[in-house]
């Protein structure tokens, strides 16, 4: 019924698979993915573990109504949030496999 090797491998696998999962956490600091609005006008740079690194305007934009380009700011970082939080999914997604089931990753 019991088999201690069956478990001792089991136990195995899911240490290297969480060592994994902590060196894709650690490149997802690295990682750069930027979001854009307005044709380019504004951009947007997270990482993946959503923090914003960089907000760029280009001087033209400066001249548009200021609500404008607060919609074009948001724009921007909600479309660079996406693009990371998929990136960050597949990446734990490959490392895990079929153990998480599709689930999402908090903070992904």
């Amino acid at each position: 019924m019991f088999n201690k090797g069956n478990m001792a491998k089991m136990l195995k696998q899911a240490q290297e698979v969480q060592k994994q999962i902590e060196n894709v956490q650690n490149e997802l600091d690295d990682l750069s993915i930027e979001g854009e609005a307005g044709g380019g006008m504004v951009k947007a740079t997270v990482n993946g573990k959503i923090e914003l690194l960089d907000l760029s305007l280009q001087e033209d934009i400066l001249e548009e109504e200021k609500d404008m380009i607060e919609d074009l700011i948001i724009s921007a970082v909600n479309n660079a949030i996406t693009k990371a939080q998929e990136e960050s999914q597949n990446r734990m997604n490959s490392v895990a496999g079929g153990m998480l089931g599709g689930m999402k990753i908090p903070g992904t």
